[in-house]
């Protein structure tokens, strides 16, 4: 009987932290505001470029001293992304104490997919719908 009980706390345990553990997987892709498997991989290569685009910019604070707008990045060479993937465009926008890489998405919400997405010098994303 205390081998069955035993037995049992541990099957409920796992249950219980497979379900804490998946939860955050299912809540960012419907954070992201990927309703869609399209969407979810727009939204993937948007979050990909815009960490390429941070550690871009990291690496030229690091070198210069200073944060860079996009342009710089791109004729620096610190960064291959291009400006745009569609149906979103980057810009940086750069303070003396840090920046932030931002996608703003044009056209309609309807496309299952949040307004903007950003990524700050902390790495830390935020989106809007």
């Amino acid at each position: 009987m205390g081998r069955a009980f035993g037995f049992l706390s541990v099957v409920i345990v796992m249950a219980v932290g497979m379900y804490v553990y998946s939860r955050p997987a299912q809540s960012s892709s419907a954070a992201a505001g990927a309703n869609s498997p399209k969407a979810a991989i727009n939204i993937t290569g948007v979050r990909s470029d815009l960490i390429s685009i941070a550690t871009s910019e990291r690496r030229y604070f690091a070198t210069e001293g200073k944060y860079a707008s996009l342009d710089e990045l791109v004729e620096g060479h610190y960064v291959t992304v291009l400006r745009q993937r569609p149906p979103y465009t980057y810009e940086v926008q750069t303070s003396s104490s840090g920046f932030r890489v931002v996608a703003t998405r044009s056209g309609d919400s309807a496309s299952g997919t949040p307004a903007q997405l950003s990524v700050d010098e902390n790495m830390e994303f935020q989106t809007s719908e």
